[in-house]
């Protein structure tokens, strides 16, 4: 139990003349914090109440249909308000990134993760779209890529669009609005055509793996997991590494690029995470969190390179951030990185979610990575998917990779002694029994957010240029200190 968390509640119950329970009988004081953190809701989360529970199940089919509002998709905390921005985002819509700032974005870029197939109208599945915040108009910038998933807009002025499957890619694309209707013709080889072709191409120096999340640094450094279960190929074999890349010519300066050759994409090299039980080196199973390390493997390879040489393994590590309010004045490079690693919740494996402090991102040399758990699932929060820090508060927003699954904003860890959340409470939930939540993302303030309500039951709804439709919503409300 949170020291603090309790300190403060006794201070308050006995603040208010409020007797405090008598601890010797029959009371569950986890249960009484909980409810604490739940009557500061304001305060700790801003907004007025938190959800007291999941979304009910939807029987049969064709739930979503088009007379419905926004509210009928999205369950949401007292104090929020859900609009739609847009019906048409393409069916398994998923990560996605503001363009061209999170502070006041027009667009967003968004990864749909279909599989690779034509369609009926002779066309590929959409892989990249453009949907504009204010008209809610979806143009298609990209299409042939295998289950688009992880998407960053990067520091130079770029957008990078990543394929969650075992040989998955990564695309660079510049200027994203100005282009339009290419394709993937050839995923091996990255060919790609289209009207605006140029404006693509396929970074062959970032690993070939099932990419999820990804921390783009200024410096070109990227931070990725691999989406893989333990035991995926064999009993034994590993599962997800996270990988590091480091681009042969960093970034020094600040500003956008005019050419993708000028991008520090181009070329570089591939580092897989070795965690070590000791000071020295001792590492396997077991070995999950620690100081670590990082081993250079092959790009082409990088998730069988990782698993013979020794990389530590999560259980599907999924999304990946960068928390951008993390700072240490002694060690000024340093950098601290979360990511989820969904688990099996009918396993009884209730997701994670692992941080990440690496004191040196540019440097391989020694252990300069420190890794802790920072939330642990349960029976009713798990199987976590995507994740978000919400800006000025640093809450970390977790979204469940389940139908109805919900959205839980978690604290951060505070004066007390452990070095985990201090709590977490439910915010939103989807209602639509055959959806989920996906690809939550805070504008840059910390007041708004967005999310997709993905692979939803479209019997009901028209196709989008031959394609099927999720509901991108809005969610406006969020109190944050420092705003009006």
């Amino acid at each position: 139990m949170k020291a603090i968390t309790i300190r403060v509640a006794i201070a308050a119950a006995l603040a208010s003349g409020v007797a405090f329970p008598n601890l010797a009988s029959a009371f569950d004081f986890g249960k009484y914090v909980e409810t604490q953190m739940a009557n500061r809701a304001p305060a700790l989360f801003g907004v007025n109440a938190p959800l007291a529970s999941t979304a009910p199940v939807t029987p049969g089919t064709g739930y979503r249909n088009p007379g419905q509002s926004a509210a009928d998709q999205i369950a949401a905390a007292d104090g929020l308000t859900v609009e739609y921005v847009t019906r048409n985002a393409a069916n398994h819509t998923d990560m996605m990134a503001f363009w061209p700032n999170d502070k006041a974005p027009s667009h967003l870029i968004t990864c749909v993760e279909s599989d690779a197939e034509t369609l009926p109208n002779g066309k590929m599945n959409p892989s990249v779209q453009r949907i504009n915040l204010i008209t809610g108009q979806v143009d298609t910038l990209l299409r042939g890529m295998d289950g688009c998933d992880g998407i960053r807009r990067t520091p130079w002025g770029t957008i990078l669009a990543t394929e969650e499957t075992d040989d998955g890619g990564a695309y660079e694309i510049i200027k994203p609005l100005a282009t339009t209707e290419n394709t993937v013709t050839n995923r091996a080889a990255g060919t790609i055509s289209g009207p605006t072709a140029g404006n693509i191409v396929k970074r062959t120096a970032l690993p070939t793996m099932a990419w999820e999340g990804l921390a783009v640094l200024p410096t070109g450094v990227i931070i990725a997991g691999d989406e893989l279960r333990p035991g995926t190929a064999a009993p034994d074999v590993d599962g997800g590494a996270i990988f590091k890349f480091i681009p042969t010519a960093p970034r020094g300066v600040a500003g956008n690029i005019a050419d993708l050759n000028d991008s520090p994409l181009v070329d570089g090299k591939v580092y897989a995470m070795q965690i070590s039980c000791t000071t020295g080196t001792q590492f396997g199973q077991g070995c999950e969190i620690g100081n670590a390390g990082w081993i250079e493997v092959a790009a082409a390879n990088a998730r069988g390179e990782a698993d013979t040489k020794g990389a530590t393994g999560y259980y599907r590590p999924e999304d990946l951030h960068q928390d951008i309010r993390y700072s240490n004045p002694s060690v000024p490079t340093a950098v601290r990185v979360c990511w989820t690693d969904t688990g099996n919740e009918g396993g009884k494996n209730y997701a994670e979610v692992v941080c990440a402090v690496d004191s040196n991102p540019l440097n391989t040399a020694g252990r300069t990575t420190v890794v802790n758990r920072f939330v642990e699932g349960d029976t009713d929060f798990n199987s976590f998917d995507n994740l978000d820090f919400q800006p000025r508060t640093g809450n970390l927003y977790v979204v469940e990779d389940h139908d109805n699954g919900d959205i839980f904003a978690c604290l951060p860890d505070g004066a007390d002694r452990d070095i985990k959340t201090d709590g977490c409470a439910r915010i939103l939930s989807v209602k639509d029994t055959k959806a989920e939540p996906t690809g939550f993302i805070f504008i840059g303030d910390g007041s708004t957010a967005f999310v997709s309500i993905q692979h939803s039951d479209d019997t009901n709804m028209p196709a989008y240029d031959g394609f099927g439709t999720d509901d991108l919503i809005k969610i406006t409300g969020f109190k944050v200190p420092g705003l009006k």
